[in-house]
Formats: structure tokens, sequence, C-alpha cells
């Protein structure tokens, strides 16, 4: 059940990244917003209302990671993919601590990977979703009984 518009804000600073990563996942039903400068991001989603990000660490003028705490600071519930060449133990660590998703490696050899990690991002979504409408239904079922108790005293 897809709850959320499927709607990604791809942040890369190379255009031909962002065109490959754009005609993939549109390939496989998505809207994307490409923004390539870092500082563009908070307005993108503002004005979009993404849910959803692939986020490159490495740019200039201000790196993934400091974009990644903006974006967790305005909205914790935005999932965030983050995308790198820069393989290390501490680029995995940083990521998942500052609030990522998932990170997945350049190059990007197999797309297939983006796909996947942007349907589990909305998957989580989707799931949160879910549950909030489930709990509207039983408020909303316990507060019919309760009128409906005081209604026959």
């Amino acid at each position: 059940m897809n709850l959320t518009p499927k709607l990604v804000l791809h942040v890369d600073d190379d255009p031909s990244v962002s065109k490959l990563i754009s005609y993939h996942l549109k390939k496989h039903g998505y809207e994307v917003v490409s923004v390539q400068d870092p500082n563009q991001v908070m307005e993108a989603l503002m004005r979009t209302g993404a849910r959803v990000v692939l986020l490159d660490i490495d740019m200039p003028h201000k790196d993934g990671l400091t974009v990644l705490r903006e974006i967790k600071l305005r909205d914790a519930g935005i999932q965030v993919t983050m995308c790198t060449g820069m393989v290390s133990m501490q680029t995995v660590l940083r990521s998942t601590s500052m609030g990522a998703e998932g990170l997945i490696f350049k190059p990007l050899s197999d797309l297939t990977k983006v796909s996947e990690a942007i349907d589990i991002s909305f998957g989580k979504i989707d799931k949160w979703w879910s549950a909030l409408a489930e709990w509207k239904e039983i408020n909303r079922s316990e507060n019919e009984s309760v009128a409906n108790e005081v209604a026959a005293r």
C-alpha cells in the first residue's frame, strides 16, 4: 500500500550522476527532483515536501554529512540514504549515527541498489502512516464506545 507520494529529492553536484539516477528512478515509478547545490537542499525540501532524499557526501561548499544533520534537525522522519565514493568505516559510522537510513557506494555499477534503497525508505514511511491510521481508528472506536456509554446513562 503506497500512502506517500513517490517523490525523491536527489542531491549530487555531478550533473551526469544526477541524470543517471533520475532516469533510473523515473523508470521505477518515482518522481525525482535533482539539486546540484547542497545549499539549496532545505529550500527544495520545503518547496517539494519530499520525504525521501538520496544525498551525495562529497560535494563542494557543503558536505553531505552537514546537509544530513540539517535535514534531521528540521524533520527526523525524512528518510535519507547517503551515496558516496568515500568508502571507509568512518563514513559508514558517521552516516548511520547521524540518522542516515542507508549508504550506497560509488561507482554506481548496479543501479538496482539505488532503487532498492529508495523502496525501503518509502516502505518505512508507509508503515508509519499505516500505524497512525490504525491508531486513529482505535481511538475513534474507543471514543464512540465512551460516547455510547454516556448516552445510555
